[in-house]
């Protein structure tokens, strides 16, 4: 009996030795050896895992930088979160060449507040945007503006994002932003944009996403753009542009002018950040003299 135990255990045991001698073979043979500038590179990302590279992460950031490093570009690479200040240094790790990239910022565009766009109808169901607006034009008769349920801030990591109680919309903490893209994606109706954050934080843009006619626009909101083209015709540069019943200024063609700020017959045009306007001095008319005066004064 006892031989046949001994018999069992070696013959296990042998078993045992040459399948582990093969593992080894196996996993000397067909080992994969991770590129250690895949670790330096991922050390250097802030590991906020938002996404908004456009990867699954920062690993899969750092896989992508990695890769086109050896390709010879990281062309159209970047952090939004970690900024030019990171990138520098992953390029610089890399030994690749990094072009200047213009911080973005998130601007909502509606300015349909509770003043400009009042409720007609009450809705009662889930208190989110992506149901409201699957449901219908939501509360008002502005079927493109915000929903206000804040989604956006639910989808922000960074705190960048809150809805303002007075206005019933949500605003953009500029320090805070880090131009993710969460928000972005996040709106069902598309009325937040990544714009640059232009010199000095000034940017010009359209406050507004309704495609309706004129009539019907400002019908449903005091401030939506009617489509009248008077801020195309007044750009001189060529930044605006009328589609759909609706301007848009291209951030990469305008100069900051505000000539179609205050063209703009319903005030959608919203100019950020500038010192405000300096008034023209008056203008006094000289006083007329009659005929009776220069006689009594003769």
């Amino acid at each position: 009996m006892m031989d046949f135990i001994l018999s069992a255990v070696t013959v296990l045991g042998g078993i045992a030795l040459i399948a582990a001698l093969i593992l080894f073979f196996c996993s000397k043979k067909f080992a994969v050896k991770e590129d250690p500038r895949l670790a330096q590179v991922q050390e250097l990302l802030p590991g906020a895992n938002c996404g908004g590279c456009g990867y699954p992460g920062c690993s899969g950031l750092a896989d992508a930088l990695v890769k086109g490093a050896d390709a010879g570009s990281i062309e159209g690479l970047g952090c939004p979160v970690g900024g030019s200040e990171v990138m520098t240094k992953v390029a610089d790790l890399l030994g690749m060449a990094m072009a200047n990239t213009e911080p973005m910022v998130a601007v909502v565009r509606c300015n349909g507040t509770c003043e400009n766009r009042p409720k007609t109808v009450a809705y009662d169901g889930l208190r989110t945007c992506a149901a409201m607006n699957s449901c219908g034009a939501g509360e008002t008769g502005c079927g493109y503006g915000c929903l206000g349920c804040g989604d956006c801030v639910a989808a922000c990591q960074f705190g960048a994002i809150a809805i303002n109680e007075e206005t019933g919309l949500p605003e953009v903490d500029e320090e805070k932003c880090t131009s993710c893209g969460a928000c972005v994606k996040a709106c069902p109706r598309h009325i937040i944009e990544l714009r640059k954050k232009g010199p000095k934080s000034r940017r010009v843009f359209v406050r507004c996403v309704n495609k309706d006619k004129g009539a019907v626009a400002k019908k449903n909101c005091k401030a939506a753009c009617i489509g009248c083209g008077k801020c195309a015709k007044e750009c001189k540069f060529e930044a605006i542009t009328v589609a759909g019943n609706l301007s848009y200024i291209d951030p990469n063609k305008c100069r900051l002018c505000r000539k179609c700020e205050s063209v703009c017959p319903t005030g959608s045009i919203i100019a950020l950040n500038f010192p405000p306007r300096k008034e023209k001095p008056a203008v006094e008319e000289p006083v007329k003299t009659t005929i009776t005066e220069k006689e009594d004064k003769a």
